[in-house]
């Protein structure tokens, strides 16, 4: 038997989450639920196997090798190992610039 990780979500990426259904439900509220269910979905998997997302190519440039990330077009998700437990981190479009996500977050 494999072993199993515990899949947390942050504040933060929680309310990535809430704004990217909250888009989608003012033009679609049945498209929005799926999408809700397929995100939910799709990170609860991350209990198994977690290392099958890739590292973050913007902070590998940079040396920074803990984050992970798994592409559900056009969201991207970001999240850490730690110990037993995975961390959901952030939640966005993929089509935006994740240095300015990060600057956005940070200042």
């Amino acid at each position: 038997m494999s072993h199993k990780y515990f899949v947390r979500w942050t504040e933060t990426a929680e309310e990535d989450l809430n704004n990217i259904i909250e888009d989608i439900a003012e033009e679609n509220p049945h498209r929005a639920l799926e999408v809700l269910e397929n995100l939910r979905r799709k990170a609860l998997h991350l209990n198994t196997l977690p290392e099958r997302g890739r590292i973050v190519p913007e902070l590998k440039d940079h040396g920074i090798t803990l984050f992970r990330e798994l592409i559900f077009a056009p969201w991207r998700m970001i999240y850490r190992i730690s110990g037993e437990t995975v961390y959901v981190l952030a939640l966005f479009d993929s089509r935006r610039n994740l240095e300015d996500i990060l600057l956005d977050r940070f200042l």
